[in-house]
């Protein structure tokens, strides 16, 4: 079982940057895709970027792309998100989602796909 840990989360106004963390425990070398996703008050939780760990490949939803960068650490075990020209509908709780349940149903932006979840960070952005 895998344990993760979001932090880096804040307030910050709108075109302001924040880089996200995300501590997994006790390793995510065996771990082949993970995720983040953001949940807003009275929301479906939604996915925002994802990663292949070992090639590196990512995908992003469309709100977000050439905004935020996903990435991880080499020989680390922590998965970053990186958000740059955040704006006020970035407003959520962001979580980081590993375990990705491989199979007939399984993609990369669908909740049900990951097993295991972090506790999420708040991430507010003010006009």
């Amino acid at each position: 079982q895998v344990q993760l840990v979001e932090s880096g989360g804040g307030s910050v106004q709108a075109g302001g940057s924040l880089t996200l963390s995300c501590a997994a425990s006790p390793s995510i070398d065996n771990e082949d895709s993970m995720a983040w996703f953001r949940q807003a008050p009275g929301k479906e939780r939604e996915a925002v970027a994802g990663i292949y760990t070992n090639t590196g490949g990512t995908h992003y939803a469309d709100s977000v792309t050439g905004r935020f960068t996903v990435s991880r650490e080499k020989d680390s075990n922590v998965l970053y998100l990186k958000m740059t020209n955040l704006r006020t509908e970035d407003t959520a709780t962001y979580y980081c989602a590993s375990g990705f349940k491989w199979g007939r149903g399984a993609f990369w932006y669908r909740p049900a796909s990951y097993s295991y979840w972090g506790q999420g960070t708040q991430v507010t952005v003010s006009s």
